[in-house]
């Protein structure tokens, strides 16, 4: 039997702490310099996108629609974005130049972290596993691992900005875990559609709070809401606390008193108490 991917990280690579050490350094002159920014699947995180449309200074719409691959669905059933490489013949990043990454400094999580990948033994099973990072594939032809710079993993997460990337990435995370999809549940069409927007198409999540009946259903603080119309970072947050109000029914959103009394009406009952 074949094993897959994450069952040979697991049983067969070796697990690095914050404290672990190892050699590497890409730079212009390696004779493989930009090599690996091309035929790689490079997934996008919310934050990626969010980050990756501003500094094009696009929608979140066009970047969607130029940079990325139609959502496919993960074995949960949830809507991931892919980066669409271009049509060449190393499906090369379309970010990618001879002298580099002209996207650099907002450049997604996955590229941020190698040569380093993260792994977590966490199944539907046991959902206290470990979660390390191990060198993504060192025996490769890679020159950046030879006389390259040492570092310890901590140094490394610090120097490439991952903290706040994962930081930014956690509540997305929360949501990919939470035990509903854990234990194999997946969303119907409306609700993909529903996560997909409200995770990737951040300028269309505005128009819909402001531009539709969502403000005359939920109560939103003022302060709230002057965050979410300037900062795409404030909109993500109040976006996730959205979908768990609405995939999972918890009380992250508070709905409207009168709309509330309107549906007990509805329902022929004379209070809600």
């Amino acid at each position: 039997m074949v094993k897959s991917w994450k069952e040979v990280i697991l049983k067969e690579y070796p697990r690095l702490s914050p404290g672990s050490k190892f050699r590497f350094s890409c730079r212009k002159g390696l004779s493989c310099f930009t090599r690996c920014c091309g035929d790689v699947n490079i997934f996008l995180s919310p934050y990626d996108v969010l980050r990756m449309k501003r500094t094009l200074k696009i929608t979140s719409g066009k970047f969607l629609q130029k940079y990325t691959l139609p959502p496919i669905l993960a074995g949960q059933k949830l809507p991931m974005v892919l980066l669409r490489m271009k049509n060449d013949a190393r499906k090369s990043c379309p970010f990618v130049t001879p002298e580099g990454c002209s996207i650099y400094e907002d450049r997604p999580w996955a590229c941020r972290m190698y040569p380093l990948g993260m792994a977590s033994s966490k199944t539907s099973q046991r959902t206290d596993g470990e979660e390390f990072c191990f060198i993504v594939d060192e025996e490769s032809s890679c020159l950046g691992f030879k006389d390259g710079q040492e570092w310890t993993v901590a140094e490394w997460w610090k120097d490439q900005g991952i903290d706040e990337y994962n930081k930014k990435n956690e509540p997305y995370k929360d949501i990919t875990l939470h035990r509903l999809f854990v234990e194999g549940k997946g969303l119907g069409p409306a609700k993909s559609q529903m996560f997909y927007l409200t995770c990737y198409d951040l300028d269309r999540f505005r128009k819909l709070i402001f531009n539709s009946s969502f403000l005359k259903r939920f109560e939103i603080e003022d302060e709230v809401l002057k965050e979410i119309k300037k900062y795409d970072e404030a909109l993500l947050d109040f976006g996730f606390k959205w979908l768990r109000f609405s995939l999972f029914a918890e009380k992250t959103l508070k709905i409207r008193s009168d709309v509330v009394e309107g549906k007990m009406k509805e329902l022929g009952l004379d209070s809600i108490e």
